[in-house]
């Protein structure tokens, strides 16, 4: 018996993103002879995508289905997808991501092989050839690695480029509201799983293309990121029940001493004008990160945030 996987793509105003992504999982090669389905999730409330995800499901020769969540937030959008979703394995591909023809069967082979409840894949990234300082750095940030092997993980990492069981979900909406601007549902699900007991797997042969926005390959960009990153295991310690106190401490003790290291080295860095200077500084922030965290330190990336900027620019 075929398993039944659902691959959910949220998308927010990419129109040529979402092609790309889902013409991706159309032309999947599927010689493990799974049963796909596709999930387009437009959390545009102008609902942009609609019209275009619809012609792609006239032209697709595997079921496609069409959600509109008007509500914006990264969280009300994975929730609505797999709201809207059969496969007893969920698979999650972004906007702005491309998976090879091999990509579903990879990823379903490492997660029945290793009996794990997620498997994450490399993220490889393309970048703009207009960008052309930091390059090195912008392509190792927007980039996944791993273990050259695949394998069991203890770790996890993020929802671009996963697939879970569905039976492993603590709820039918495991995504957190509260991340829907500044992103981060992923990593508390991930540490709520982990918390239960759950099995993850890495599969190195089930690499993604990303191809991030060129406005993105900027430290402006970047180093807000690599703060909000930094935020994460301090936040998932405050959001367990009951909260992780001693596990706060800990991360936030080692984020002053990664603030104060590494941010010395990249002051040392940048005055000489090193290669690696970009680097340095991102390890710093993420470490400032891990200090100030939650309240009148959240960031927007997404939903509310996403469209107060796009306001802003027109």
């Amino acid at each position: 018996m075929s398993m039944q996987v659902s691959v959910i793509i949220p998308t927010f105003r990419r129109p040529d993103g979402l092609r790309r992504a889902a013409d991706s999982i159309l032309a999947q090669a599927n010689p493990c002879g799974l049963d796909i389905e596709l999930i387009i999730v437009d959390n545009d409330p102008e609902g942009s995508a609609i019209a275009q995800g619809q012609a792609i499901a006239k032209e697709a020769a595997l079921p496609v289905t069409v959600v509109h969540m008007p509500s914006p937030g990264v969280a009300n959008a994975r929730n609505a997808g797999l709201a809207a979703s059969s496969g007893e394995l969920i698979a999650f591909l972004d906007d702005d991501e491309e998976a090879p023809g091999t990509w579903l069967c990879e990823l379903v082979g490492s997660l029945r092989f290793y009996d794990a409840d997620a498997v994450f894949g490399p993220v490889r990234t393309r970048l703009p050839d207009s960008v052309t300082t930091h390059r090195e750095y912008y392509s190792q940030f927007f980039s996944r690695s791993g273990p050259e092997e695949s394998g069991h993980i203890d770790h996890y990492y993020g929802c671009g480029n996963s697939l879970i069981r569905r039976a492993a979900l603590p709820s039918a909406q495991p995504f957190d509201a509260a991340r829907n601007d500044i992103g981060g549902e992923d990593d508390l699900l991930f540490a709520q799983m982990q918390a239960r007991g759950a099995v993850f797997a890495w599969s190195a042969e089930a690499w993604v293309w990303e191809d991030p926005l060129s406005h993105r390959a900027s430290l402006n960009y970047t180093l807000r990121r690599a703060f909000a990153y930094g935020q994460g295991p301090s936040a998932a310690c405050a959001s367990r029940r009951p909260v992780n106190l001693p596990g706060i401490v800990f991360w936030m003790c080692v984020g002053a001493a990664q603030a104060l290291v590494y941010g010395s080295a990249a002051a040392v860095l940048w005055a000489i004008g090193a290669p690696r200077r970009a680097r340095m500084l991102d390890k710093a922030v993420r470490g400032l990160g891990k200090v100030f965290w939650g309240g009148p330190f959240s960031l927007g990336f997404y939903g509310s945030a996403a469209l107060g900027r796009q306001a802003a620019a027109s």
